[in-house]
C-alpha cells in the first residue's frame, strides 16, 4: 500500500524512509522524549523494530504512523499516527 502523503504549509506527513533511521534511533534513544511515552530509552536494536512495524502497519493493516518533515529543512523531526497492538494475551 503506499502511505499517503499529507501536506501543509510547514509540514510534510509521509511514508518513513531508511534515510530516517538515524533521526529515529537518536529521538527514540533520548531520555527526555520518551520521558511520557514509555520511560524507557529505545535500543538500536528496539528502535530498528519499531522502524520496522511503523512501516508494516501500513502494508498490513492500510494505517499507520507517518513520518514528520519540515518543509523549509527537508527534515525528518518525529512521528504521527495510529497504531493497532495486539495483546500479548490474545495471541495463540
Amino acid at each position: 500500500m503506499d502511505v499517503p502523503v499529507l501536506e501543509t504549509e510547514r509540514l510534510i506527513l509521509r511514508e518513513h524512509r531508511l534515510d530516517d533511521f538515524d533521526a529515529f534511533a537518536t529521538m527514540w534513544g533520548d531520555p527526555d522524549v520518551v520521558r511520557f511515552v514509555g520511560g524507557k530509552p529505545s535500543t538500536l536494536d528496539e528502535s530498528w523494530a519499531r522502524f520496522l512495524r511503523y512501516v508494516g502497519h501500513w502494508q498490513v493493516l492500510g494505517f499507520g504512523f507517518w513520518a514528520v518533515e519540515l518543509r523549509e529543512e527537508s527534515r525528518y523531526v518525529g512521528d504521527v499516527g495510529f497504531a493497532d497492538a495486539v495483546d500479548d494475551r490474545t495471541v495463540p
